[in-house]
Protein backbone atom coordinates (compact mmCIF):
# COMPACT_ATOMS: atom_id res chain seq x y z
CA UNK A 1 0.00 0.00 0.00
CA UNK A 2 2.96 2.82 0.20
CA UNK A 3 4.51 3.86 2.64
CA UNK A 4 3.14 5.77 5.57
CA UNK A 5 3.83 8.73 8.32
CA UNK A 6 3.87 8.86 11.52
CA UNK A 7 0.33 9.04 12.18
CA UNK A 8 0.00 5.91 10.45
CA UNK A 9 -2.14 7.49 7.72
CA UNK A 10 -1.18 6.72 3.96
CA UNK A 11 -0.52 9.87 2.35
CA UNK A 12 -2.06 11.04 -0.84
CA UNK A 13 1.16 10.38 -2.77
CA UNK A 14 1.34 6.67 -2.37
CA UNK A 15 -0.52 4.58 -5.53
CA UNK A 16 -2.60 2.20 -5.29
CA UNK A 17 -1.08 -0.93 -6.42
CA UNK A 18 -2.17 -3.97 -7.97
CA UNK A 19 -0.23 -6.61 -5.77
CA UNK A 20 -1.90 -9.81 -7.66
CA UNK A 21 -0.66 -8.19 -11.65
CA UNK A 22 2.63 -9.37 -11.23
CA UNK A 23 1.64 -12.90 -9.55
CA UNK A 24 -0.80 -13.51 -12.15
CA UNK A 25 0.01 -12.01 -15.17
CA UNK A 26 3.50 -11.49 -17.59
CA UNK A 27 3.78 -7.27 -17.68
CA UNK A 28 5.04 -6.82 -21.01
CA UNK A 29 4.36 -3.36 -22.07
CA UNK A 30 3.43 -0.37 -19.33
CA UNK A 31 1.01 2.89 -20.35
CA UNK A 32 -0.10 5.72 -18.61
CA UNK A 33 -3.57 7.22 -18.98
CA UNK A 34 -5.75 9.39 -18.03
CA UNK A 35 -9.21 8.33 -16.27
CA UNK A 36 -12.67 10.13 -15.90
CA UNK A 37 -14.05 10.46 -12.46
CA UNK A 38 -16.00 12.31 -10.22
CA UNK A 39 -15.27 15.08 -7.48
CA UNK A 40 -16.47 12.72 -4.73
CA UNK A 41 -14.17 9.72 -6.55
CA UNK A 42 -11.16 11.75 -6.34
CA UNK A 43 -11.81 12.73 -2.74
CA UNK A 44 -12.18 9.23 -2.04
CA UNK A 45 -8.61 8.52 -3.83
CA UNK A 46 -7.13 11.34 -1.87
CA UNK A 47 -7.75 9.01 1.16
CA UNK A 48 -6.17 6.30 -0.51
CA UNK A 49 -9.62 4.28 -0.41
CA UNK A 50 -9.70 2.06 -4.03
CA UNK A 51 -9.04 -1.03 -4.64
CA UNK A 52 -7.55 -2.48 -8.05
CA UNK A 53 -7.03 -6.00 -7.78
CA UNK A 54 -9.62 -7.29 -9.98
CA UNK A 55 -9.18 -4.44 -12.18
CA UNK A 56 -9.23 -5.08 -16.20
CA UNK A 57 -9.95 -2.29 -19.06
CA UNK A 58 -11.51 -3.28 -22.29
CA UNK A 59 -11.63 -1.50 -25.79
CA UNK A 60 -15.19 -0.63 -26.80
CA UNK A 61 -15.70 1.55 -30.22
CA UNK A 62 -12.13 2.94 -30.39
CA UNK A 63 -12.21 3.61 -26.57
CA UNK A 64 -10.28 2.29 -23.37
CA UNK A 65 -13.27 1.62 -20.42
CA UNK A 66 -11.44 0.54 -16.58
CA UNK A 67 -13.90 -2.52 -15.09
CA UNK A 68 -14.01 -3.16 -11.88
CA UNK A 69 -11.87 -0.69 -10.33
CA UNK A 70 -13.62 -0.11 -6.60
CA UNK A 71 -13.79 3.26 -5.65
CA UNK A 72 -15.88 3.40 -2.37
CA UNK A 73 -18.03 6.34 -1.61
CA UNK A 74 -16.80 9.48 -0.02
CA UNK A 75 -17.96 9.36 3.29
CA UNK A 76 -18.86 13.08 3.68
CA UNK A 77 -20.16 13.47 -0.18
CA UNK A 78 -24.19 13.19 0.94
CA UNK A 79 -26.75 12.58 -1.77
CA UNK A 80 -24.16 13.30 -4.59
CA UNK A 81 -21.80 9.93 -3.72
CA UNK A 82 -20.89 7.70 -7.34
CA UNK A 83 -21.84 3.84 -7.45
CA UNK A 84 -18.63 2.32 -6.40
CA UNK A 85 -18.47 -0.10 -9.56
CA UNK A 86 -19.02 1.66 -12.69
CA UNK A 87 -16.85 1.56 -16.18
CA UNK A 88 -14.78 4.51 -15.65
CA UNK A 89 -13.21 5.94 -19.47
CA UNK A 90 -9.50 5.89 -19.55
CA UNK A 91 -7.57 9.16 -21.80
CA UNK A 92 -5.23 7.08 -24.24
CA UNK A 93 -4.00 8.36 -27.18
CA UNK A 94 -5.42 7.02 -30.24
CA UNK A 95 -1.89 5.81 -31.85
CA UNK A 96 -1.87 3.66 -27.93
CA UNK A 97 -5.44 2.53 -28.32
CA UNK A 98 -4.66 1.00 -31.88
CA UNK A 99 -1.88 -0.54 -30.81
CA UNK A 100 -3.32 -2.16 -27.75
CA UNK A 101 -6.36 -3.21 -29.24
CA UNK A 102 -3.93 -5.56 -31.90
CA UNK A 103 -1.65 -6.86 -28.82
CA UNK A 104 -5.51 -7.78 -27.51
CA UNK A 105 -6.38 -9.12 -30.83
CA UNK A 106 -3.69 -10.98 -32.51
CA UNK A 107 -1.62 -11.93 -29.33
CA UNK A 108 -4.16 -12.73 -27.20
CA UNK A 109 -2.94 -10.25 -24.58
CA UNK A 110 -5.12 -8.88 -21.42
CA UNK A 111 -5.50 -5.21 -20.29
CA UNK A 112 -4.97 -4.58 -16.65
CA UNK A 113 -4.85 -1.98 -14.30
CA UNK A 114 -1.36 -2.12 -12.11
CA UNK A 115 -0.96 1.13 -10.24
CA UNK A 116 -3.38 4.59 -9.62
CA UNK A 117 -1.83 7.52 -8.78
CA UNK A 118 -1.22 11.29 -8.55
CA UNK A 119 0.30 12.86 -10.86
CA UNK A 120 2.06 16.34 -9.51
CA UNK A 121 -0.10 15.70 -6.89
CA UNK A 122 -3.32 16.83 -8.91
CA UNK A 123 -4.10 14.29 -11.81
CA UNK A 124 -4.92 11.18 -11.25
CA UNK A 125 -3.08 8.77 -13.67
CA UNK A 126 -3.94 4.90 -14.61
CA UNK A 127 -1.06 2.59 -15.39
CA UNK A 128 -2.10 -0.19 -17.34
CA UNK A 129 0.11 -2.73 -18.82
CA UNK A 130 -0.69 -4.89 -21.43
CA UNK A 131 -0.27 -8.83 -20.16
CA UNK A 132 0.13 -12.58 -21.00
CA UNK A 133 -1.95 -15.01 -18.02
CA UNK A 134 0.83 -17.08 -16.11
CA UNK A 135 0.67 -20.32 -16.01
CA UNK A 136 0.63 -22.75 -12.52
CA UNK A 137 3.91 -23.48 -13.47
CA UNK A 138 5.16 -20.32 -13.80
CA UNK A 139 4.00 -19.22 -10.67
CA UNK A 140 5.06 -21.84 -8.59
CA UNK A 141 8.88 -20.93 -9.97
CA UNK A 142 8.50 -17.62 -8.79
CA UNK A 143 7.62 -18.29 -5.41
CA UNK A 144 10.93 -20.52 -5.10
CA UNK A 145 13.12 -18.03 -6.96
CA UNK A 146 10.97 -15.37 -4.16
CA UNK A 147 12.04 -18.45 -1.17
CA UNK A 148 15.47 -18.62 -2.69
CA UNK A 149 16.16 -15.39 -2.85
CA UNK A 150 15.48 -14.59 0.75
CA UNK A 151 17.61 -17.75 1.89
CA UNK A 152 20.21 -16.59 0.33
CA UNK A 153 19.50 -12.68 2.81
CA UNK A 154 19.44 -14.54 5.87
CA UNK A 155 22.77 -16.70 5.24
CA UNK A 156 24.11 -13.51 4.14
CA UNK A 157 22.99 -11.11 7.45
CA UNK A 158 23.82 -14.70 9.43
CA UNK A 159 27.50 -14.87 8.33
CA UNK A 160 27.82 -10.94 8.90
CA UNK A 161 27.10 -11.22 12.27
CA UNK A 162 29.61 -13.81 13.71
Amino acid sequence: MGKTSKDDKPRATDPLVNKKAKFNFELIEFYEAGIVLTGSEVKSLRSKKGNLTDCFAKIRNGEVFLENFQIPPYKDGGYANHPEIRPRKLLLKAKEITKIERATKEKGLVLIATRCYFKDNRLVKVEVATAKPKKLFDKREDIQKKEAKIEIERAMKDKLRR
